[in-house]
């Protein structure tokens, strides 16, 4: 049952019980129509977005990709993800109306009753594989974030026509199977860059061995500026293809400083950006770099990221083929699902997690 108005969340366990165990997430909670923000979503005023820190100008590098093989499109992608570690292409391979057709599927499985949707949260999902949530880790965030999501865990067709929700099963499969086309252009293309010039099925196993899709959901909040849609992290992943909506509210950390690049929309993009794995494997010559999500105060967004990681048993360090040229290493071999493990141990932190792999 919703509180009142009048008393909205006083204590803490209402709170907890209405979002997280009952499964109404951030979305029952702005749809209740608070006229201020519950103190619990409240960040501390350095993880809040200081407007100040925007770069007016500032723009990530916006490539081309109809032309992937082409040697100057190939430069411009390592140089991006060397520099800036975020990118947005354009004219890729993968079909509009697949693209319409998730985020369709993110606002229908959001739409689901509660109950429903709470059929597939941490203590009800019959699998690790699908998981519907909301902020990041909740149970050791000091404050928590505006954002509800489901995440689903590729495992095979099999797995998840039994286990995912129907109402965004196939879009998400068709989204995921028509990206992969994509996705290996770009690990082809990064890993030229280093010299790495053929991707045998081990290593593809080992840049691109598993991959998850989240439905994000973002709902409008009361007094967006003192809280996050997401803290500041950078991705566990090897890459993250990022299909945002039109709304917009994705920030990159730029090269100075604290200064925060925001990233528009573009109407059949994606976003891509380069994940820890990606650095540590790159021997730190790719750069994954810290972003962030702010919150909105008169719209709902939807974002659909496909994390494309190593397989959980896979050991990732410098590649051989770098390491064996006298570079020497800055990182050392670790468990892939080791550091994972270690991300989702605690809240957003921005890049702290890569210290868990550095010699």
């Amino acid at each position: 049952m919703a509180p009142t108005l009048a008393d909205p969340f006083n204590d803490s366990s209402a709170i907890i019980d209405f979002v997280i165990n009952q499964g109404n997430g951030v979305k029952g909670l702005s749809e209740l129509g608070l006229k201020a923000l519950p103190k619990q979503y409240i960040q501390p005023l350095e993880e809040r977005m200081c407007m100040t820190n925007i770069v007016p100008q500032g723009s990530i590098p916006i490539i081309d990709m109809s032309n992937w093989e082409d040697p100057n499109v190939a430069k411009s992608i390592c140089d991006a993800a060397s520099e800036w570690g975020f990118f947005q292409i354009v004219n890729h391979d993968v079909p509009v109306e697949v693209l319409e057709n998730v985020k369709d599927a993110t606002y229908n499985f959001f739409r689901l009753p509660a109950e429903v949707k709470n059929k597939y949260s941490k203590e009800h999902s019959s699998s690790n594989n699908v998981r519907f949530g909301t902020s990041f880790t909740p149970q050791v965030e000091k404050a928590l974030e505006w954002k509800d999501y489901l995440s689903l865990f590729y495992v095979s067709e099999e797995d998840a026509s039994a286990l995912w929700p129907s109402v965004c099963r196939e879009q998400v499969l068709d989204y995921m199977k028509k990206s992969e086309v994509v996705i290996k252009q770009l690990l082809q293309v990064l890993m030229k860059g280093l010299n790495v010039n053929e991707i045998d099925e081990a290593k593809e196993s080992l840049l691109m061995g598993s991959m998850r899709t989240n439905l994000n959901y973002y709902p409008k909040c009361p007094n967006p500026e003192l809280t996050v849609g997401v803290g500041r992290h950078s991705d566990v992943s090897t890459l993250t293809i990022l299909l945002q909506d039109e709304i917009g509210g994705l920030f990159v950390r730029g090269n100075e400083g604290d200064d925060w690049i925001h990233v528009p929309p573009i109407k059949g993009s994606f976003v891509i950006n380069v994940g820890d794995a990606l650095q540590i494997m790159s021997n730190g010559r790719y750069r994954s770099v810290e972003h962030r999500v702010v919150a909105n105060g008169s719209k709902n967004r939807i974002s659909v990221p496909i994390f494309v990681n190593p397989r959980p048993a896979d050991m990732i360090g410098p590649l051989p083929e770098l390491v064996a040229n006298d570079e020497k290493p800055i990182y050392k071999q670790v468990l892939y699902s080791d550091y994972v493990k270690h991300f989702f141990r605690k809240a957003h932190d921005g890049k702290k997690t890569a210290e868990f792999a550095e010699l």
